[in-house]
């Protein structure tokens, strides 16, 4: 097998829409699932998400909240919940989802009580281009693209499989990179790091189409000069019933496992640039502290209060 580039090798592993993890094969989310978001540890985000859709849909004068890769539902739905009731009755709310399995369980948990859309240019159709939008670790399930700095150059990572079907990495000849703060960074050669170039590609299909609104975007990850602190293979990972798998075992079981790397902020900020003139970026503690949301699992500075980062942006105007 010729090698392929890793991020042609991720969107088939996690896409594919006959053997694709997402498209078809995912068992679930949560205890019985191969992970577990923050939302199903606690309400808080919920609570606090409601608390801030509210502000935003008050603030700019918006009807329509999109979620966008709404899992099974179970957040959306906390998120209906904890809206009030006289804003609740007035908002239309929309999901966003491209997996047929996921969508048949939101489905079934939500009915009416929402509108569903395969993709979110057709959600702001809807909308009239004018929506609150928010995502809860959407980012990370985007195929990145690997490098790895070779000397003073940077060169994408590839993977091909032997006779045996094991994976063999190598790299691909140098060539032009793609749009990332990585770069920019002084990372010793052999550093292996991670963009999210078709998140990039993605942000570019649709915020053209957005007139007004707030993004609210929850994910792991950091600021690109903290990012890769003490990873010098990155952070790409897969997760298979909850067990934690790396280095070459990221490339086993494809299509039966999840596969995930950490977002660069940095590089979400300077992305949506051109249709954003006013951004928050706060760890999920802060964010959830800010909404009076406090849980003790969830708030822990050394836990998932500082490993999940919540940018919130406002469109520009005009």
């Amino acid at each position: 097998m010729q090698p392929v580039s890793f991020e042609q090798f991720m969107a088939r592993a996690l896409h594919d829409p006959q053997h694709g993890y997402y498209a078809r094969r995912i068992s679930g989310v949560g205890r019985r699932g191969d992970f577990t978001t923050a939302p199903m540890l606690s309400d808080a985000p919920a609570r606090a998400i409601a608390t801030w859709a509210v502000r935003a849909m008050k603030e700019t004068g918006c009807r329509d909240l999109i979620e966008v890769g709404p899992g099974e539902g179970r957040l959306a739905a906390d998120v209906l919940r904890h809206l009030p009731w006289q804003v609740r009755w007035k908002t239309r709310f929309h999901l966003v989802e491209t997996s047929v399995p996921l969508a048949a369980r939101q489905q079934e948990l939500l009915g009416s009580r929402v509108r569903h859309h395969r993709t979110i240019q057709e959600a702001l159709a809807v909308c009239g281009g004018n929506a609150v939008i928010y995502s809860n670790e959407l980012v990370d399930a985007f195929p990145v693209r690997r490098f790895q700095k070779n000397g003073p150059d940077w060169q994408e990572m590839a993977v091909a499989f032997d006779e045996r079907k094991r994976p063999v990495e190598s790299l691909l000849p140098p060539s032009p990179l793609p749009d990332s703060s990585g770069f920019r960074e002084n990372h010793p050669p052999g550093q292996q790091i991670e963009v999210h170039d078709s998140y990039h590609r993605h942000l570019a299909e649709w915020m053209p189409g957005w007139k007004s609104g707030r993004l609210l975007t929850i994910d792991y990850g950091d600021i690109s000069r903290t990012l890769y602190h003490r990873r010098p293979r990155g952070s790409v990972r897969a997760y298979l019933h909850h067990q934690l798998i790396q280095g070459t075992g990221v490339y086993e079981n494809a299509g039966h496992q999840d596969l995930t790397a950490d977002v660069n902020f940095t590089d979400l900020i300077e992305w949506s640039r051109p249709w954003v003139d006013d951004h928050q970026l706060l760890t999920f503690h802060e964010f959830l502290k800010s909404a009076d949301c406090g849980d003790s699992q969830l708030i822990d500075p050394d836990g998932a209060g500082n490993a999940f980062l919540v940018l919130d942006q406002k469109r520009a105007e005009g």
